[in-house]
This record gives structure tokens, sequence and C-alpha cells, in this order.
């Protein structure tokens, strides 16, 4: 288990030791990578292809959004590495038979925090479809830029005792990354943001920027206004079909596009060595989101920049993240007079980026996509609404019961003092 910065080499770690030993006896499918997107998997296959050329490696990408009959044929021909997301590997592993992973040596689980996590993105069933295909005797690995709770627990509960390895530093973002916050009202945030974009333009032309939003709407939005100021920018999101998230990240890593606008979905692993600035256009509601997206910029030894846009209801979670990474977040300066010269220019445009938006179906169009996915993986959209409503309803009589519970014992500790206290008194 191996928990370092961002940007300081853990691809690298797992690729290199499992090319020594596949070497030593190649044959296929000799090693198992997991990763939670799709983008992540090429990435990670990016690697393997280039330090394992020499060996003549073959490798097999599984991922959603791409013909799943073209990739059975390809796990059909034994490849040395296979690199996939849990649940287009899990549909082929239920669905086929020409394919076996009974002698694997590793499984490797990239941003291991991420694949283990309870929550909108659980893998659970997947990853126990995948774990009982695969043989018990072998090496795992794992490795994340955040120890969570559940790695910690993992950890303890290992059958064998594992290998452990975090990075020492206390501050847990790296040294060269400047990370500052900007103070906004809420309602002039995206003239903020405009400004910044616009005098990062000016002073450094050759500049890229990533802009992490919250949903994909605001993603799809954010893209279409800062066009119509005629900035060169891109949208990345779960929203899009998959050749275009591919297109959308290629032409961003070849510089046609300086501007790069995402949703979490490109926080994760990314390596795109020459972004110099992350602004978050909203704060992240989780420390470990922040230190991934902020991890986007200032990778292996390099520069960069980071400014997080916090508004007034923001406060409590800037200090989260600051008690997180160790570290205080220093104010960055602005002329509030320039930004109020296109406060009304920008507003107008935002709005008329909505309008357009809201004629295209922008909403119906991702809850029909959630309910393909949902019938491409077997399961029935309603009754899965109907699970999810359940299980948020035993969320809050968990959450209702434990706060009982803990105003039942600190009422027992009152009682308990005043006893005491009492019998003082009377003696």
């Amino acid at each position: 288990m191996g928990c370092a910065k961002t940007g300081s080499g853990k691809t690298a770690a797992f690729v290199l030791p499992i090319l020594q030993k596949l070497s030593e006896d190649p044959y296929g499918i000799f090693c198992l990578v997991l990763t939670p997107t799709r983008e992540l998997a090429y990435q990670i296959a990016e690697q393997f292809r280039v330090l394992g050329k020499p060996l003549g490696l073959k490798d097999c990408i599984i991922v959603g959004g791409m013909d799943m009959v073209s990739q059975a044929l390809e796990l059909s021909k034994k490849p040395h590495v296979v690199i996939a997301t849990p649940g287009r590997l899990a549909d082929h592993i239920r669905s086929s038979n020409t394919f076996s992973m009974k002698r694997i040596k590793f499984l490797v689980m990239d941003e291991a925090d991420r694949l283990l996590e309870q929550g909108c993105t659980d893998f659970t069933e997947e990853l126990q479809v995948i774990l009982g295909a695969i043989p018990a005797k072998r090496q795992t690995l794992l490795f994340s830029a955040t120890l969570t709770d559940t790695l910690q627990e993992l950890k303890s509960v290992a059958m064998n005792k594992p290998f452990f390895w975090e990075s020492t530093s206390e501050v847990k973002t790296v040294e060269q990354l400047d990370q500052k916050y900007l103070l906004v009202p809420e309602k002039v945030k995206d003239a903020y943001l405009v400004h910044l974009i616009q005098k990062f333009q000016d002073e450094h032309e050759d500049w890229s920027i990533i802009i992490f939003t919250s949903t994909c709407k605001d993603c799809q939005i954010l893209n279409m206004m800062l066009r119509r100021f005629n900035f060169p920018s891109i949208a990345l999101h779960s929203m899009m079909k998959q050749k275009e998230r591919f297109a959308a990240l290629g032409r961003f890593k070849s510089s046609f596009y300086k501007i790069l606008i995402a949703t979490d979905l490109a926080s994760r692993g990314l390596d795109i060595p020459t972004v110099q600035v992350v602004i978050n256009h909203n704060t992240p509601g989780l420390p470990k989101i922040y230190i991934h997206r902020v991890g986007r910029t200032a990778r292996a030894g390099r520069s960069g920049l980071a400014i997080t846009l916090v508004t007034q209801y923001d406060i409590h979670l800037v200090h989260s993240i600051e008690e997180q990474i160790k570290m205080k977040l220093i104010e960055y300066a602005v002329k509030e007079s320039e930004v109020l010269n296109i406060l009304t220019q920008v507003n107008v445009t935002r709005r008329a980026c909505e309008i357009k938006l809201e004629g295209t179906d922008f909403d119906e169009k991702k809850e029909i996509n959630k309910r393909k996915q949902l019938i491409l993986e077997g399961k029935d959209p309603d009754l899965e609404a109907k699970r999810k409503a359940e299980l948020e309803k035993l969320k809050k009589q968990k959450k209702k019961f434990k706060e009982h519970i803990r105003d039942a014992i600190r009422k027992e500790k009152d009682d308990q003092i005043r006893r005491k206290q009492k019998k003082k008194q009377q003696e």
C-alpha cells in the first residue's frame, strides 16, 4: 500500500516492478490494474506501453463507452496487462467465458480510496465479482494520494502483514505549489473567474489552466460563457460521449486549447505536465477532493499555482482543507474595480448561456443517461431510485440515533458530575 503526494510518480512505482517480474516469465493475463475513471485507464496504459516496449508488451483497456465485442476479442488474446474500470470488467466476467484471470500475479488498485469508498460512486458489487474471478494467491497493490479511513481499516484487517509506505512530509501537497484563495460574493463569482483568466492570458499567453466545477451543468455553462469571451476553452464531463472526452483531453494536452473546464472526472491521476494554474470554481466539500484537484499542477518538481474561489458560505470548508494539508492558504490580491467593470457583461452572458442550454434538454439527457446505464447493468431504474431513497432514510435514522445516544451519554456524564458535587457538599 503506497500513499504519496500527487505528481510524485506513483504510477511508475508499480509499472516498473511489474514489468521486471513479467520479463522473467511472460504470459497473459499477468496483471490487472483497476482505476475509477476511463481517462486514467488510458493514461496508465500509455505508461505500460512506453516502458514495456522493449518486452513486446501487450495490453488491453476495458472501460465503459466502448464496444464490448471488440473488448471481449482483445481479452481472448490473453494480453499481459489488463487496465480496466470495475463496472465494464465485471460486465465481461458475468457475460463471457472466452478469457480467464485465474493466473493473475498482480492486482493493482490505482486511486484506491475512490475505488473502495462507498457513496455515489460505489464499486462494491463490481469489485466482489472481479475478486471472485482472480486467484486468492496474488500480490495486491493499492496506491492513493489520500489515506482514508477505509484504507486504514484495510491495512489493519489484512491477512498477511502488508507493506505500507506513506510520504512522511507534514504538508499533504507539494512544496512547489503556490496555494491561494479569493474571497468573493456568490453572485459575482463568474466575474472574478473571467477577470483571473484574462489576467493570466495577458501576462502568460502560453499558460495552460484547468478550472474545476462541481456539476456537469456548471461545466458546460462556463465553457459556453468563456468561449463567448473568446477564450480558448474546452469542457470535460461525464455527460459527454467517450470519444468526445478523449478528443477534449487530447486537444488540451496538445495545447490546442489552453483552458480545460472539468468536473472531478479530471481530478484523479491525470498527468498533464504543462498545467501552470488550477482554479477551483467551487470550494471542494472534502479536503481530499481539493488535494486531488490542485495536484493537476506542480507535477514532477515543476512549480504551479492553485486558486480557490471562496464564497461567504465556504469559510468552514477552507478551514477543513487547511487542517488537512497542514498549511494556511494565502489570499490572492485582485483589483475589485476591474472586476466591477465587467460584472454586468459577465452576468448577461452567463444568463444567455443558461437559456441556450435549457433549450437543449441537458437535465433530461442526464436522467436518460443514468437510466440507460442502470439498464445496461441489469438493474431496474425505478427500483434503484426507491432503494436510494430508502438508504437515505436509513442514513438519517442512523444519524438521529447516534445523536440520541450522544445526548444520553452527555446527560449521564452531567448527572454523574452533579451527584459528585452534591456528595462533596454533604460531606
